[in-house]
């Protein structure tokens, strides 16, 4: 959801960016922030840089060779730990952009279990350091694209899905993955609001989750992952819109039938289930054709083109040919 800073820039309004019922909600809460909305902005950044910095001194270490898949590290400048900790869509902890970094502090990463269920010969249950350790960390640095039309590059600590998955051996009914994300009203203050259905639930079709650039990510800058950002395991890829990359996992379900995710639940005709970036499709209430950089340019930064697959067409263009990604956006 579009922040203050948001407004002042020049971006969509928040009934264009944000699902329509989330947004007549807040109507009463932005007007008023209608008087003053310069000082509200610089306000909200400088909370958001505090925010951050409390964060890093939290972090714990987890450092990763960098990574030899083909596109898994860009040369962009990388967006600063600051922005990427405290600019955050988690909407159980709330809608604004600062408010996971404000509120995320009372989830709790340990213990911490992800269950394999489903269409695999060996489904089993994971504890968190299991999976730490069932392959070698890599550092990748990918782009990220907000399909609100911003992005950053972050660089991540992980390593492939597929290593995962190789380990549950799916069986041939296994089409796709869904993944199932923690809800818990006790620990995420914003569980159980109208905005979507709960859990969070995202899905992929299997080769898609095998493709070498589908990380499964334990942290970000070299330290584990913040509480804002997904911890203790999130999903991240590159080449679609940032909601595809489901954060605190619990459970991924192998199954033969497309999962019912929760954003095409919630407004199928906005957010479909491929998400991949691409310019030439549209989001129905704006365009997609362009995106800003957080952090580039000082805080109301410039435009910069949209890329196809968000820059990695190369390496993934291939899974979706003969595909109408106009028809399956």
């Amino acid at each position: 959801m579009p922040s203050t800073l948001d407004r002042v820039s020049g971006q969509p309004a928040p009934s264009e960016i944000t699902p329509r019922a989330l947004y007549e909600g807040r109507r009463g809460w932005m007007k008023r922030l209608a008087t003053g909305v310069l000082g509200s902005g610089l306000a909200t950044w400088a909370a958001r840089e505090a925010l951050a910095a409390e964060g890093s001194a939290k972090g714990a270490a987890l450092v990763g060779a960098k990574s030899a898949v083909a596109g898994a590290v860009t040369m962009e400048k990388s967006t600063s730990r600051a922005d990427a900790t405290s600019y955050n869509n988690f909407y159980e902890f709330g809608t604004d952009k600062a408010d996971p970094a404000r509120n995320a502090h009372t989830l709790k990463t340990r213990p911490w279990t992800v269950a394999i269920e489903g269409e695999v010969k060996k489904p089993k249950i994971f504890g968190i350091d299991e999976l730490l350790k069932l392959s070698a960390m890599e550092e990748r640095i990918y782009r990220l694209r907000c399909v609100e039309g911003w992005s950053m590059v972050i660089p991540w600590v992980g390593y492939s899905l597929a290593e995962l998955i190789k380990q549950v051996e799916p069986t041939g009914n296994a089409k796709y993955l869904e993944f199932h994300t923690l809800a818990d009203p006790k620990t995420m203050p914003f569980v159980g609001s109208r905005v979507l259905d709960w859990p969070y639930v995202e899905g992929l079709r299997i080769d898609e989750a095998m493709h070498p650039l589908s990380l499964l990510a334990f942290g970000m800058y070299g330290e584990v992952l913040p509480n804002q950002n997904g911890a203790p395991v999130r999903l991240v890829m590159p080449w679609k819109y940032g909601f595809k990359s489901a954060k605190s996992i619990v459970k991924i379900r192998f199954v033969e039938q497309q999962p019912k995710t929760a954003w095409v639940k919630a407004a199928a005709q906005e957010y479909g289930f491929y998400s991949n970036v691409n310019p030439k499709v549209d989001h129905p209430r704006w365009s997609q054709a362009t995106e800003r950089r957080i952090g580039e340019d000082g805080v109301f930064n410039k435009k910069r083109p949209t890329l196809m697959f968000n820059g990695y067409e190369a390496q993934v263009g291939s899974l979706y040919a003969g595909l109408d990604l106009s028809k399956n956006y």
